[in-house]
């Protein structure tokens, strides 16, 4: 069994949502956690984890929503958040500086924001780092939270700064791609500190890198992750989903 703790569920992505979510049970996935990091997005996530029984969000406005997002909208959040317990996080939240630092003060205001409300609820934060690790951890360091770093991809020095922090790593298909030096990583830093994650419809594993990515998919990154660290794929489920639940309220 595995839970993915980072995916993307929408009709944009997929053309029948109920038979995604019957091929994940089917495929051995627990339970999924769905992120809606934009309005819409986070309407139709809310809609998804009200219908389906093994799917849980976390909720948050991502740093491409900073021009957007208006104090109403962060006490709206909180609203959102506070009224369905099926919503264990607030994320993905952080920074991304790939495309530019035009709004880079206005993301940070965003960000401090938004792990002021996870602070305030006792809520993880599932943190997007693009570009922006030494702000990302500078931050961080401001806030008593904890959580998952988002779609992790650093060096081994990175990795022991936010595993030191208390976070977890969400490691993904990249894992998996031919030209990923990610694995110098996963050899190095212990099982405890990892769990796993789609960030479908992207990102899909080998060997179905082309196609749209899903929750049903996670097996090849545990499998991959087993190879790494000469362990079985089982003892990589026992031990992920046991740092999930230790991270993220799932009753």
């Amino acid at each position: 069994m595995f839970i993915d703790t980072h995916c993307h569920i929408s009709n944009e992505y997929y053309d029948d949502i109920d038979k995604v979510i019957e091929e994940d049970k089917k495929a051995g996935i627990e339970k999924i956690i769905i992120s809606g990091c934009e309005e819409t997005e986070i309407e139709t996530t809310i809609d998804y984890i009200n219908k389906y029984d093994i799917a849980y969000a976390t909720i948050g406005y991502h740093p491409s929503e900073a021009d957007n997002v208006s104090d109403e909208d962060i006490n709206k959040l909180e609203k959102k958040i506070v009224n369905n317990k099926k919503i264990v996080g607030v994320g993905e939240i952080g920074l991304d500086y790939y495309y530019g630092k035009e709004n880079i003060d206005k993301q940070k205001v965003l960000f401090e924001k938004q792990l002021s409300l996870a602070e305030k609820l006792k809520l993880p934060v599932v943190i997007h780092s693009r570009d922006a690790t030494k702000d990302i951890i500078e931050i961080l360091s401001k806030y008593d939270v904890t959580g998952v770093i988002h779609c992790f991809s650093g060096s081994l020095e990175t990795a022991n700064i936010f595993i030191s922090m208390g976070y977890k790593l969400g490691i993904g298909g990249v894992l998996t791609f031919k030209n990923s030096k990610l694995y110098q990583v996963i050899e190095k830093i212990d099982l405890s500190n990892i769990v796993l994650e789609t960030d479908s419809p992207y990102l899909t594993p080998e060997p179905y890198r082309g196609k749209t990515n899903s929750s049903k998919y996670i097996s090849f990154i545990a499998k991959k992750i087993a190879e790494i660290k000469n362990i079985s794929i089982e003892e990589v489920s026992v031990k992920t989903l046991e740092n999930t639940y230790n991270v993220f309220d799932l009753n």
